[in-house]
């Protein structure tokens, strides 16, 4: 019944997407810290704190009820394009961390990213993209 009406009041909404979840994310890390500032007594601060707060939830549920889904489809993927290489990156530290069966290196004249097999001693790298060789100590 209440999934019903929710489902009837959403139609033609543009709903969530990965700004609204940031939005969120942000609006309760702003929360617990205007809760911390006020366990400090320092009041003013997080009455303010708060209000942006509440203005960041209020920001993210008008995204959500919007008809506008150009405008909201634009808002997205502007963060995303921002958002985008540090979110690649993390990934991409996290997959190396794993990686117990392999060494990451960097090429020394062009950056790009080297995988070698874990052994022992020295061994010879050489860059797939630029062809420049290099030695490193596994």
């Amino acid at each position: 019944m209440i999934r019903n009406f929710l489902s009837r009041v959403m139609y033609g909404r543009y709903g969530t997407d990965q700004l609204n979840l940031f939005l969120l994310g942000l609006w309760v890390a702003m929360y617990l810290v205007s809760i911390v500032m006020n366990l400090l007594h320092l009041t003013l601060v997080a009455q303010l704190l708060n209000l942006v707060a509440y203005g960041v939830v209020v920001w993210s549920l008008f995204r959500m009820l919007s008809r506008n889904y150009d405008r909201r489809r634009r808002e997205n993927e502007w963060y995303l394009e921002k958002v985008g290489p540090l979110s690649h990156t993390i990934r991409q530290m996290r997959a190396q961390r794993r990686d117990k069966e392999h060494r990451y290196f960097r090429c020394p004249s062009c950056g790009a990213v080297l995988r070698v097999p874990k052994m022992k001693g020295k061994v010879n790298i050489t860059c797939r993209t630029c062809g420049t060789v290099f030695q490193k100590k596994l």
